[in-house]
């Protein structure tokens, strides 16, 4: 399989991989942007980063292993990214349900993380590996997803507990 992967000429993986990051921010634009005319849930909250870690499995070819510093840098970016969207991402009651508020804002600022990394991974493409970059750019996102789903969570239960604890 390694063989397939280095068969590649980079500039076109490149090209492809980064078409393929656009459509899939575009679509989790769309997708966040639907969501929020919907009751949220617990289910809602902890699904994506569920259904995102089956990507971890890109690790098992070594066209896509990360050194263990490029590790950390990746997670710790993407953390920092994640406060950007924590601080964008309230709740509210409305109709006795629990919605995520919408922001104008949160579009645009998914917008411009998507341009970052879209910036960032033709930046680096010069001079980290197409399938090392592509690992660190999952983990960078994952690095972003957990930790703001994990205060969407709590959040969540905060208001889900004081919306319990209020007689109707």
């Amino acid at each position: 399989m390694d063989e397939l992967f280095n068969s590649i000429p980079p500039g076109i993986f490149l090209a492809v991989t980064t078409v393929g990051a656009l459509i899939m921010g575009t679509l989790a634009i769309i997708v966040r942007s639907k969501s929020a005319k919907k009751p949220a849930s617990v289910k809602k909250i902890i699904l994506p980063p569920l259904f995102m870690s089956t990507g971890a499995l890109m690790f098992i070819f070594p066209f896509f292993r990360v050194a263990p510093l490029q590790i950390i840098e990746a997670l710790l970016v993407g953390a920092l990214f994640s406060i950007i969207l924590i601080r964008t991402s309230e709740f509210e009651v409305r109709d006795g349900e629990i919605y995520l508020k919408r922001s104008k804002a949160f579009i645009f600022i998914l917008l411009g993380l998507l341009l970052v990394r879209l910036l960032a991974k033709v930046i680096l493409s010069s001079s980290i590996d197409v399938g090392e970059l592509g690992g660190m750019f999952w983990l960078l996102a994952f690095g972003m997803l957990v930790p703001w789903r994990l205060v969407m969570l709590r959040k969540y239960q905060s208001i889900a507990g004081q919306k319990n604890a209020v007689p109707e």
